[in-house]
């Protein structure tokens, strides 16, 4: 694929910067497409910045089931609610701490770094690879935690509503 059809598929799949994607893609040989594509589908499953409907949710879901697993989200919603927390603060706190759970679990795909229990370190490996269409692997798929902020949908790489990344 050409620099040009790259930039155009990176540009249809909502890269902000699609040239460089691109561009290091071909120039550096970094699998840039895997790894955006990879991000991009991570997220997908972090709470949308202006979409508190994830709050009536949680709350149903402990409703339904006070003992039921993860039903502790609701009844800390419910408690936060009442004590004037609003759903942009909520809302706020919940995907921030899930993005930074993202950029641990990218960074624990790089390998692991066993601190308690050092010995392993030499022991156990693991990587994330790209794969062929016959699922061997063709090349590793590290660094991802590098690229987190800047994918954030928002454009605002994680930082407070209002606050725009410098240029």
């Amino acid at each position: 694929m050409n620099q040009e059809d790259l930039t155009a598929l990176y540009t249809k799949l909502g890269a902000r910067d699609p040239e460089l994607w691109a561009s290091t893609q071909l120039t550096e040989g970094i699998k840039q497409l895997a790894r955006f594509v990879f991000l991009r589908e991570a997220w997908k499953n972090i709470i949308d910045d202006g979409d508190p409907s994830w709050i009536e949710n949680e709350l149903q879901w402990a409703r339904d089931d006070p003992n039921a697993a993860y039903s502790g989200i609701g009844l800390a919603v419910e408690s936060l609610r009442s004590r004037g927390a609003t759903d942009e603060e909520m809302t706020d706190l919940v995907r921030g701490l899930q993005v930074k759970m993202l950029f641990e679990i990218c960074y624990l795909l790089d390998g692991p770094q066993v601190y308690d229990f050092p010995e392993l370190n030499d022991m156990v490996y693991w990587s994330l690879f790209v794969v062929d269409g016959d699922g061997l692997p063709v090349a590793p798929l590290g660094g991802l935690y590098e690229n987190i902020a800047e994918t954030d949908p928002t454009g605002r790489e994680m930082r407070p509503r209002g606050v725009l990344p410098p240029e």
